[in-house]
């Protein structure tokens, strides 16, 4: 079962943005509730995302000195082989 639940709230809205909003929720034919949440939804949507996007550096090694001249064909294929 799927149940809704709303809450009235008062916010303080710059008169600008209240304008703007009133003639974007007519030209979509929705309410200012119904966009503003959706904005809210859609910020909360993409602020998960990019702390998911966070990733952690790969680790880095220091692996000392080649063992073989890769470019040394027959070196490399003795050294994969273990006879080297």
């Amino acid at each position: 079962m799927d149940m809704a639940f709303h809450m009235k709230t008062t916010l303080n809205i710059d008169d600008t943005v209240m304008g703007r909003l009133r003639r974007e929720a007519a030209r979509q034919g929705k309410t200012m509730s119904e966009l503003v949440e959706s904005a809210l939804r859609l910020l909360f949507h993409e602020r998960k995302r990019s702390e998911k996007k966070k990733l952690r550096p790969l680790p880095r090694f220091h692996g000392g000195k080649p063992l073989v001249d890769i470019a040394d064909r027959n070196a490399l294929y003795d050294a994969m082989e273990g006879r080297r």
